[in-house]
């Protein structure tokens, strides 16, 4: 029969393991990480594709983002980003439910809990205030803005969920906060920072979750 042995540093482990409970939502997935990086690069490349058929640069976004003009695959600019952000951001939040769900599950809790609403709360918020943002640059005809803007709001909301979710998060929402400043200096070139922050940073971010708190 096996005895636990309690020891200074086992009960301060054990206070602090508790305390995180209390505050965090603990059950995010490093693998929800790597989904939602996967499926922002497979929408990086369908956008350069696209670019490709109807031969276009790659920096092609600068004053407008041409949102009516014809294409050869049949289906204008904009309802292509449309279609194509749709299913991007459908697959990273199915990749989101379905592995903190999991996690969750095997940890022993439950993902309908009130910090959980909390979390969620906190970073649609901002992410709701950066899409209407984004709407009105392509009202204005200022599309080269969008990706910088994506990626500043999207560390925002990041930031702001943080105080709901492990401390990783902060840290990634800090790094895609200063490379969607930095790319307000480089308009036009949205795509690289966007296949940089959506999709290098989530997968690194995930690999490391998932190394530190599931591979262990």
């Amino acid at each position: 029969m096996s005895r636990t042995v309690h020891t200074p540093i086992s009960d301060l482990r054990h206070i602090r393991h508790l305390m995180e409970r209390s505050r965090y939502f603990i059950g995010l997935s490093g693998l929800s990480g790597v989904g939602a990086g996967c499926f922002a690069l497979l929408g990086i490349a369908a956008v350069v594709a696209y670019q490709w058929a109807g031969g276009s640069d790659l920096v092609f976004i600068t004053e407008d983002v041409r949102l009516n003009a014809p294409h050869p695959w049949g289906i204008s600019p904009l309802m292509f980003l449309l279609t194509n952000a749709a299913v991007v951001v459908s697959g990273a939040l199915a990749c989101g439910y379905f592995f903190t769900r999991r996690r969750v599950i095997r940890l022993g809790y439950t993902i309908q809990d009130p910090k959980t609403y909390k979390l969620v709360v906190n970073i649609c918020v901002p992410l709701a205030v950066g899409g209407i943002f984004c709407l009105a640059l392509v009202y204005h005809a200022q599309g080269g803005l969008i990706g910088p803007t994506t990626l500043v709001f999207y560390g925002l909301a990041l930031l702001n969920g943080s105080n709901f979710a492990t401390e990783e998060l902060r840290t990634l929402g800090y790094m895609e906060l200063a490379l969607g400043l930095l790319s307000l200096f480089f308009v036009g070139y949205g795509l690289y920072f966007w296949a940089l922050g959506f999709g290098v940073f989530h997968i690194a971010y995930g690999i490391w979750m998932y190394l530190k708190y599931d591979a262990a």
